[in-house]
């Protein structure tokens, strides 16, 4: 029985460890955070990461926690609409198979399908490493050594692992040329129950939308020529406020609570693109390997399906890791890239850089709300799902 630690419990980790153990392998879950971490920027479900989620049996219990937006809409300084639609055009483009979920709540339903079955230390990472032909001897930050067959990286964006294994993290960002931040707040008065609301100026802007108890999540997206290298958040919150602090709408209401949010999100816009996805017994998934951006929206289901056909092809295999860890690339690098291509093509589109950019996405959404074309629209921006392998019965 083969033992494989996994380094990261967002969403990548929890995803590969429930299918570990499907197969009759012993995963370890180790966590760099005190604890597991909730809420986060919203995220939608639809297509592959739909799918996926079936596979899982998780798909329904994530839909019912999660959110169905009515309706998307920009506004003016005022608060008046100057383009939107209704979230009806994506439910019928999609055959209702669309949700949202807060990117911690869809993480912790996808551990709870493993919590208590698998070994999971919070307040751990890997402090050093040393590989030889039959596993690979790990040294934890708490000073504990332990020895596994395989090790995985599944750290996200900002990867330690990835960076002792493969190389520092500039060799394989890129940049897309914008920055987000999000966070949460209880009781903002303006609520616009089951609308994604968003105002934008050239080069940045700010979504909120309302949660369930009383809270509101806000996204804030802004264009930065070179990445910022601010890394405690008060100069995060210092930078928000130097880029958005002149601002109309809301954002006078918005910034001071910025100030008081205890869990602030903040990173460059970017995607990680490597050569090889696995050196050894080490192998990188989901962002840490292959991230799509913030922006693109499908980094959950690129970690989900990443984790799927990896612990597949380790069960295929029967536990060749030099054999699995190839087929799991070949079965993914084309389609991911191609994802991955279209999404650096929506970072502009996302947030405009010019007012005629602003312009000219808020026309092409009001054409969203005519019947077929809009349905049309959505199926060429989300792209085709992936046909998702079967593997072995567990």
């Amino acid at each position: 029985m083969q033992t494989v630690l996994i380094s990261g419990a967002g969403i990548a980790g929890p995803a590969l460890a429930h299918w570990l153990l499907r197969y009759g392998f012993t995963p370890t879950l180790i966590e760099r955070a005190p604890h597991f971490r909730d809420g986060g920027y919203m995220i939608d479900i639809w297509g592959t990461g739909y799918d996926i989620l079936e596979r899982f049996g998780s798909r329904a219990e994530a839909e019912r926690r999660g959110y169905h937006f009515d309706r998307l809409a920009f506004v003016d300084e005022d608060g008046r609409e100057l383009a939107g639609f209704g979230g009806k055009v994506f439910r019928r483009a999609l055959k209702d198979r669309f949700f949202s979920s807060p990117r911690g709540d869809l993480a912790r339903l996808l551990y709870e399908t493993v919590e208590g079955k698998v070994e999971t230390q919070f307040g751990t990472a890997i402090a050093d490493h040393r590989e030889n032909a039959d596993g690979v001897d790990v040294t934890f930050t708490t000073g504990e050594t332990r020895r596994f067959d395989l090790v995985v990286g599944a750290e996200g964006l900002r990867s330690r692992l990835r960076e002792r294994v493969f190389g520092p993290e500039k060799k394989f960002e890129k940049y897309l040329g914008y920055c987000a931040a999000s966070f949460i707040v209880d009781g903002y008065p303006h609520r616009d129950e089951g609308t994604y609301l968003s105002y934008a100026k050239p080069g940045r802007q700010i979504s909120r939308y309302a949660m369930r108890e009383g809270r509101t999540a806000f996204l804030l997206v802004f264009a930065r020529q070179a990445r910022p290298t601010v890394h405690d958040a008060d100069a995060q919150k210092a930078l928000l406020h130097q880029m958005f602090g002149r601002d109309g709408w809301e954002t006078p209401e918005i910034l001071p609570l910025l100030d008081k949010a205890g869990d602030l999100y903040f990173d460059a816009v970017s995607q990680i693109r490597m050569p090889s996805w696995s050196k050894g017994r080490v192998v990188l998934l989901g962002d840490t390997a292959y991230c799509p951006s913030l922006l693109a929206g499908a980094g959950s289901h690129f970690a989900m399906l990443g984790a799927y056909v990896l612990a597949g092809e380790l069960k295929r295999a029967g536990g060749d890791h030099a054999r699995a860890f190839a087929e799991y690339e070949k079965t993914l690098r084309a389609y991911l890239t191609g994802q991955q291509n279209m999404a650096v093509g929506f970072a502009g589109s996302f947030t405009p850089k010019t007012a005629f950019g602003i312009a000219f996405r808020n026309f092409m959404l009001k054409l969203m709300g005519i019947p077929f074309f809009g349905e049309w629209m959505v199926r060429r921006m989300l792209g085709e799902p992936f046909a998702i392998p079967d593997y072995p019965a567990a």
